[in-house]
């Protein structure tokens, strides 16, 4: 039994993208994990070990072990597809 990578949306709540993120996967019927990281310290220091800067670039969503920041949603469709499907 193969399990599916997990997708997890790193971002904050006031933020518009990822505000646009979360409706779009909602919309698509992705299941996914939302991890605010401005409410909770723990998800900010998860995002910031992704990345060499150690800066919150976020919105965020990872695959897996994929990382896409800030992705057009023709790159995320794909990555899905390609990693989930």
């Amino acid at each position: 039994m193969s399990s599916l990578p997990k997708v997890k949306l790193y971002g904050a709540t006031r933020c518009h993208k990822t505000s646009y993120y979360k409706g779009l996967l909602d919309e698509m019927g992705q299941s996914f994990q939302f991890l605010d990281v401005e409410e909770n310290e723990d998800f900010a220091e998860e995002l910031k070990s992704l990345y060499e800067n150690g800066k919150l670039n976020f919105p965020t969503i990872t695959i897996g072990a994929k990382k896409l920041r800030n992705p057009y949603k023709e790159e995320l469709l794909k990555w899905l597809n390609k990693l989930i499907a």
